[in-house]
């Protein structure tokens, strides 16, 4: 057995060597999914990667401030400029989670509270540290999801060029760096709330506090800004570092059979989002690439980027990921008390 100090060496070198690597080669969510791969690996190769608690709460606090980063005082007067389109949007998260869940049970024997969790279209560390408190299967959640954010970012530009062009200049939606004197505020906060809420034995105490005390501040016009790139990096690789410690004692078996089921949920999320968009973009005479990239179930920053690079909506766009993130961070902790009671 490895001594901590060295288990813990091997995971910061495989984790931000990962993240390194996956920034350099301009992946989605680099920094999350390249640690996590990397450090994936080296739990395989059996070398026992391992973070402690309080560097884990640390990364999970980083996370929190950084989803509430995407609330703007704005918010609900954007939402309500499109309310049909964020009614389908809500609807079609919902169909996704309900036919994507159908088929991970049916065909992969997959358990409720899992399938519902691998299938969440969006919120990928939360959705993850949900699954971590609860016990669920970790590694199926991961793989799902990993590769549902890959997929959907590599294949989605090609495919939304037979969609027509854009619809203009649009100004660009990149938040200002925050302060070094309201960054340490908002994590020092985050920690302090994320301690107390885990003795409430709150889900995924420290993302939730980071979503509450950012949100608050930066919905009030309290703030506005993100977290300094190096912050985000740093939180991201650990919570990869994290989650790829989890997967040690994982079969080539295994792997094979995680593959084929992410294929198949990500080919139907993709299809009941596309039938959202059509809809949409048909009813409010939308071009349908926009309503596409705004309903696809990826990433907030690579649709965001994906919008300003083909000439759509930004504010549309970010407007419809943010409100699905926030109606996952409000619906998935219900869903799962509900379909936990029921299988009980």
């Amino acid at each position: 057995m490895k001594s901590d100090w060295k288990r813990l060496a091997i995971a910061l070198a495989a984790g931000f060597g990962g993240a390194l690597f996956a920034l350099f080669l301009g992946l989605p969510a680099a920094a999350l999914l390249g640690s996590t791969f990397a450090v994936t690996v080296a739990a395989l190769r059996r070398l026992e990667p391992a973070v402690p608690d309080l560097l884990r709460d640390i990364g999970f606090c980083v996370i929190g401030v950084s989803l509430g980063s995407g609330v703007t005082p704005d918010i609900w007067s954007d939402i309500a400029r499109w309310p049909l389109s964020i009614a389908m949007l809500a609807l079609t998260v919902l169909a996704v989670l309900l036919v994507c869940g159908l088929i991970l049970r049916k065909i992969f024997d997959c358990d409720v509270p899992t399938a519902l969790l691998a299938t969440s279209p969006g919120a990928l560390s939360y959705t993850l540290s949900l699954a971590a408190d609860r016990g669920i299967d970790l590694r199926f959640v991961m793989v799902l999801q990993s590769l549902r954010l890959f997929l959907i970012t590599m294949l989605l530009p090609p495919m939304i060029g037979y969609a027509g062009g854009g619809v203009g200049n649009a100004p660009h939606v990149d938040l200002p760096h925050l302060g070094h004197g309201w960054s340490a505020l908002l994590l020092v906060a985050t920690f302090a709330l994320g301690m107390a809420m885990t003795r409430m034995r709150a889900p995924a105490p420290f993302i939730m506090a980071g979503l509450l005390v950012s949100g608050i501040a930066h919905g009030s016009g309290l703030v506005s800004g993100r977290l300094a790139d190096a912050v985000t990096f740093f939180g991201f690789s650990i919570t990869g570092t994290v989650i790829g410690a989890r997967f040690a004692g994982i079969s080539a078996g295994d792997l094979k059979r995680l593959a084929v089921a992410g294929l198949v949920s990500t080919a139907a999320a993709v299809l009941v989002s596309v039938l959202g968009a059509g809809a949409v973009s048909m009813l409010l005479d939308l071009p349908f690439g926009q309503t596409w990239v705004s309903f696809a179930p990826g990433g907030v920053e690579g649709m965001s980027s994906m919008a300003l690079a083909l000439g759509y909506d930004p504010v549309y766009v970010a407007t419809h990921h943010v409100f699905r993130i926030v109606l996952l961070i409000a619906i998935l902790p219900v869903l799962l008390g509900l379909v936990t009671r029921k299988t009980v």
